[in-house]
């Protein structure tokens, strides 16, 4: 229960704040999802994102050198409570910052996504997911999530998301490997409902290889 503390509670009402109606009339149209709404997501996932701790890793030392705290490990997403939680809510920052651009949250989670997504800091997350022992590393859940992230800034048209996209690369050709290599050895789909379960990470990784074509 304890992932539970991550960024997953807020994606899941931004899925679904559009499906609530509180019209009192069933005739009335349905409700915007508009700024006011927009903010408080922002808002929870600029706290998170450079949150360091607490932290959860799933992380395999193959020497001293390994020991190191969550920012020098992984240093792009360490926050949120785990990887994962740390990818889908930059890509929350992505999605609001696209719908909204001119809103009072937009500049400093333009600045926050600078801060995370740079060259040098996704280059050592591509060789840290690429390290010995990590074949297993945050799959399928957290690799499918970075490929959303990565199909979500294909479809902005602005020149910070080409910039956070060509940064990307490195640690997107490596998901990619990762989950070519593990696909093929599936016997059969994983049904529980916890992060293992295959039917959620397939799906946005249909949406991302639709998106790239």
């Amino acid at each position: 229960m304890h992932e539970l503390r991550g960024a997953k509670p807020f994606i899941s009402a931004l899925i679904l704040i559009p499906l609530v109606s509180t019209a009192a009339n069933e005739k009335d149209a349905a409700p915007r999802f508009d700024e006011k709404p927009a903010e408080r997501f922002a808002k929870l996932a600029l706290a998170c994102v450079e949150k360091e701790y607490p932290n959860k890793i799933s992380h395999v030392l193959n020497s001293d050198e390994d020991v190191a705290p969550p920012r020098k490990l992984t240093p792009a997403f360490y926050g949120c409570y785990d990887w994962r939680s740390s990818v889908h809510g930059h890509w929350l920052l992505m999605r609001l910052l696209r719908t909204f651009p001119a809103a009072p949250f937009a500049g400093p989670a333009r600045e926050a996504l600078r801060k995370s997504l740079t060259a040098q800091n996704l280059k050592q997350e591509a060789a840290y997911i690429r390290g010995k022992g990590r074949a297993s590393f945050e799959r399928p859940y957290g690799l499918a999530w970075l490929l959303q992230l990565c199909a979500e800034l294909r479809e902005w048209d602005d020149a910070q998301a080409r910039e956070m996209l060509a940064n990307l690369k490195p640690l997107e050709e490596a998901a990619i490997d990762r989950l070519k290599t593990w696909l093929p050895k599936l016997s059969h789909p994983v049904r529980i409902g916890e992060h293992d379960q295959t039917a959620f990470a397939l799906g946005l990784i249909l949406d991302y290889a639709r998106g790239k074509g």
